[in-house]
């Protein structure tokens, strides 16, 4: 067609695709006390299963995995992977953590009857992960 192609790259973004994920952990992770295990991307030990958690938190006797999401886009995807994940995942309790935006906000409040099995009240499972001890249910944190 006697057409030129011209084309330029700009960096963009954080060089680390995770790099918004590793940041929320990092603030959960900060507000865990001293005495509990943080381990992240702890695979599931099922042979041949690619999945893992974001990240494990542990206490004497009791684990909590961690699903980190920066940006929420299907709220039924997320619980459902969370489900299969909780089920498989060998661990005792559930967090899901989601980044604090305006646009995770009005996913939530448009989906309000989502994560039903996920008590809502973070700053109980915050406290409790403060002192270093286990959180009463699994839970929905917003940070």
């Amino acid at each position: 067609m006697g057409l030129d192609v011209r084309l330029r790259a700009y960096p963009a973004g954080d060089p680390i695709r995770d790099a918004g994920q590793q940041r929320l952990l990092g603030r959960l992770h900060g507000r865990c006390h001293a005495s509990l295990g943080f381990r992240t991307e702890v695979a599931i030990a099922i042979e041949g299963d690619l999945r893992a958690w974001d990240a494990v938190i542990g206490g004497a006797g009791w684990t909590a995995g961690v699903e980190a999401e920066t940006v929420l886009d299907d709220l039924q995807a997320v619980e459902r992977r969370l489900a299969l994940k909780h089920r498989d995942g060998g661990v005792d309790l559930v967090i899901l953590l989601v980044a604090e935006t305006r646009r995770n906000r009005a996913a939530l409040a448009a989906g309000a009857n989502a994560f039903a099995l996920l008590s809502r009240d973070a700053r109980s499972t915050l406290a409790a992960l403060g002192a270093g001890k286990r959180p009463d249910s699994s839970a929905l944190i917003v940070l």
